[in-house]
């Protein structure tokens, strides 16, 4: 985040897909509870935008998302938002200097089968 804290988002945890976040802040070593996302996920991108707030899109809850969801720093919450044209996890996300996120390749349902761009 833009404050130095680190965000962490989802995982797996003895089999189970987590919709947990974590705030990290390596000044002190504490961690925090960021509250739940709306969807579990794993494998997704996180961007931080210029408005500070951090957009999560895709990974994988058992199936390839399209889903993607904003958490806003400054009042812990999260918020669903648009969603991606194509599943897919394992892929890219940067913020480009017109303050756009580009999404580029991944996996879809398909194992080993790369989004097209």
């Amino acid at each position: 985040l833009t404050d130095g804290i680190v965000l962490i988002t989802g995982g797996k945890h003895y089999g189970n897909d987590l919709a947990s976040a974590e705030l990290y802040d390596p000044s002190t070593g504490l961690w925090t509870n960021a509250g739940n996302m709306s969807t579990a996920r794993w494998q997704n991108t996180a961007s931080t935008l210029a408005n500070g707030t951090v957009l999560i899109a895709g990974g994988k809850d058992r199936e390839p998302l399209l889903t993607s969801e904003l958490y806003d720093p400054s009042t812990g919450l999260w918020t669903k938002t648009g969603n991606m044209a194509d599943a897919r996890y394992r892929h890219t996300a940067s913020v480009l200097t017109n303050g756009k996120v580009l999404v580029a390749g991944g996996i879809d349902i398909r194992p080993h089968s790369l989004i097209q761009m």
